[in-house]
């Protein structure tokens, strides 16, 4: 490999790992957070892989529940929340002169909680992408993909100069979710939270939890404080640190 190709897949892992764990772990407390929604994704996927082997990457297309719990949580924690274009010419928004050559910050966090465009935007509700096929007005919704093409869901940036890896964030992010929750029970620690997750951004360039969050399998059950912490992306004020307990082991059988 030349050193310009090792430069760009160095640039190529970098982005595509610290930014997928992040949303991972925002996922992952959004469950703990929502017992009810845990359950249905653990049913999910107990119903389309069985009790006998771990889910693979294979299986996600079967399990539309997952991928509308990944989705919603992309739209409320995108992994970098804000983006930036150059303006090609000279023109006006909403009064604004913007020159020619100029970068133009894009504000996707506040895009994907626009109460505009989403109902209860700052609500964690995984269902709003499964609407039925034939209520219309709500198909946008129900189909988007992040792939930049439905220009109020855009966790991956937007048209041609969208984040080249989108479609393997997705295969990471739905996988290492679904093994997590077929495998582990999580409760996050009272002694620690309270009777919240916390779930406060940090600083940094992506979404991350600005509090650590620690996760036990002898938890009481409080939840964790969402709160995320200021920088360029959008990361937990404090991360995330599990100690979970098994739920179900797929190497049993061969042990």
């Amino acid at each position: 490999m030349s050193e310009e190709e090792l430069l760009l897949g160095k640039d190529l892992f970098i982005a595509g790992t610290g930014t997928s764990a992040e949303s991972m772990q925002w996922a992952i407390a959004e469950l703990i957070n929502h017992p009810s929604v845990f359950k249905k994704v653990r049913e999910e996927i107990e119903s389309i892989v069985g009790k006998t082997r771990l889910v693979e990457e294979s299986d996600i297309p079967n399990l539309p529940y997952l991928q509308a719990v990944v989705k919603e949580t992309l739209r409320l924690y995108p992994p970098g929340p804000v983006t930036t274009r150059e303006c090609r010419q000279n023109c006006k928004i909403n009064g604004y002169d913007i020159p020619e050559k100029i970068a133009v910050a894009i504000n996707l966090y506040a895009i994907m909680r626009d109460p505009d465009s989403w109902d209860d935007p700052n609500e964690f509700r995984p269902e709003r992408f499964l609407v039925s096929l034939n209520e219309q007005e709500k198909l946008d919704q129900c189909q988007v993909e992040g792939k930049g093409q439905t220009f109020n869901f855009v966790p991956f940036g937007a048209g041609r100069r969208g984040c080249p890896g989108t479609a393997l964030a997705f295969s990471m992010i739905h996988t290492a979710v679904a093994a997590l929750v077929q495998c582990f029970d999580l409760k996050v620690s009272g002694e620690e939270y309270g009777t919240k997750v916390d779930m406060q951004p940090g600083p940094g360039m992506s979404l991350s939890m600005a509090r650590r969050l620690i996760v036990s399998g002898e938890g009481d059950g409080t939840k964790v404080d969402m709160q995320s912490g200021p920088g360029m992306s959008l990361h937990m004020s404090h991360p995330l640190i599990v100690r979970p307990i098994v739920h179900f082991n797929p190497f049993a059988a061969s042990m």
